[in-house]
């Protein structure tokens, strides 16, 4: 076992367990062959059904709901125990799935792009369909090229939904003049939310070089992206409730200029065209190769990996498994010294990983996951969570951390055996120090406590 086990384990992957670092191999070709393939579907994930469905259910809910109150009754308590019904099934099998896949580069490189895609569960349905975005749209497309990934993110239900994008109306759309004809006093019209955000975070950057005009025209191109819904199956043609549904009534018709290039108006095809476009900039191949060094490396990500990065993306049109296979062959990835400070997220999972355990109970996961700060899909922007030390490095955020190894020790026992266990899951990675209070420490328990508290671990 070497170092580079450790290394591979910590910083690529979601932290060792016990045993992993042995039965690793060559650390580079572990990594790599996670990037070749997908996997076996994890049955935790795969039985949590479909967005249609659920939204479907949602919409059926909402219907009673109305219609009920409309009678003088209310059914709210039904509504938002089926909403946390499924949050609290995605979650779960979130956390159940990171304890225990054998693929966590892969996975890592899923929370990472979620993150970077975020929605926030914080309005209905937000809750009952945010695990199923990263399940859906995320989760197959991490190695694939990044136009395709952008697409699947941008038409799912989530994303429109928590961008308000269905309620976009081109004002010169059929839709926009039958309602300025119907009721002209209210403002019926763009709404800019997604495509801003497409290219000030999904795509470009802030600094991206894209103009307000760049992106009130955007926002008129992809009107008419919208969420199927009952209407849309009986009368339009839709294929399903709650599946992607391009309203034509409601798009802005005409050629369009973005960037400097002009798009003639092909329907939904004129918003996919853009988005091709935006995958394979060279502000876009800089600002996600700055991400992806920031989040594996360092805070302040080396610059030649940067450009390595960008180089890789610019040369192979946007294909991420090309990028994760760089990331893995620069030898930045491999320095020593560990520059990653945990988020909440990284440590609990981690922590998980290291006592060989999946998670029971999804309200248990919220408790610790509130209680460090990091509520599961919960950003609360499309911003996402941060990635620095500085955003989760706070004296109060490490109290809390104690507090909660704490609270694992207690549950470990005096049948734990720390320094064992330090050794099977950083190998190398174990510091001296930390070495030395772990054969000190009065109790297995408290050993466990001390392992998860000290600096070995909570760095990656």
């Amino acid at each position: 076992m070497t170092l580079e086990h450790a290394i591979a384990a910590n910083r690529f992957g979601l932290g060792a367990r016990p045993g992993d670092l042995d039965r690793m191999g060559d650390p580079q070709d572990w990594l790599r062959g996670q990037i070749a393939r997908a996997g076996k579907p994890d049955p935790v994930l795969r039985d949590l059904g479909d967005s249609p469905s659920v939204i479907n259910e949602i919409f059926e809910l909402r219907r009673q709901r109305n219609e009920m109150r409309k009678a003088g009754k209310d059914m709210v308590n039904e509504y938002a125990k089926t909403v946390r019904k499924h949050y609290a099934a995605q979650v779960l099998a979130r956390y159940q799935h990171a304890a225990n896949t054998d693929a966590p580069f892969r996975e890592r490189l899923v929370h990472f792009f979620t993150n970077h895609f975020a929605v926030s569960a914080d309005k209905q349905p937000m809750p009952a369909i945010a695990g199923l975005f990263e399940q859906e749209a995320i989760r197959p497309n991490v190695t694939g090229k990044f136009a395709d990934l952008l697409i699947a993110v941008e038409q799912h239900p989530a994303m429109l939904t928590y961008l308000d994008n269905q309620r976009s109306i081109g004002p010169g759309s059929r839709a926009g003049k039958a309602a300025a004809r119907r009721a002209p006093e209210r403002n019926i019209g763009l709404n800019e939310n997604l495509a801003r955000e497409i290219l000030e975070l999904h795509t470009l950057g802030v600094d991206g070089g894209y103009t307000q005009a760049d992106v009130t025209t955007f926002a008129t191109v992809i009107t008419g992206w919208s969420v199927a819904a009952d209407n849309d199956v009986r009368r339009n043609g839709a294929d399903a409730v709650g599946t992607f549904f391009f309203r034509s009534r409601a798009h802005e018709p005409g050629t369009q200029k973005i960037l400097g290039k002009r798009y003639p108006d092909s329907g939904v095809n004129q918003g996919v065209a853009v988005l091709r476009d935006l995958a394979v900039h060279p502000a876009t191949a800089r600002h996600l190769a700055t991400k992806m060094a920031r989040h594996f490396v360092s805070d302040v990500p080396p610059k030649a990996l940067v450009a390595r990065l960008e180089a890789v993306w610019l040369d192979t049109g946007g294909d991420l498994g090309a990028v994760a296979n760089a990331l893995v062959n620069h030898d930045a990835c491999w320095a020593e010294e560990k520059q990653k400070y945990k988020s909440p997220h990284e440590f609990v999972v981690s922590s998980f990983r290291a006592l060989d355990y999946a998670p029971a109970k999804a309200q248990l996961l919220f408790a610790m996951l509130e209680q460090l700060g990091q509520a599961p899909y919960r950003p609360g922007s499309p911003a996402g969570w941060p990635d620095t030390a500085d955003d989760w490095g706070s004296a109060d955020a490490l109290y809390k951390r104690i507090e909660w190894a704490g609270a694992v020790g207690d549950q470990a026992g005096t049948r734990a055996k720390p320094l064992p266990l330090a050794r099977a899951v950083l190998g190398p990675g174990l510091s001296a120090s930390t070495a030395k209070a772990l054969a000190g420490a009065e109790s297995g328990g408290q050993g466990v406590a001390l392992l998860l508290a000290s600096p070995d671990f909570l760095r990656r």
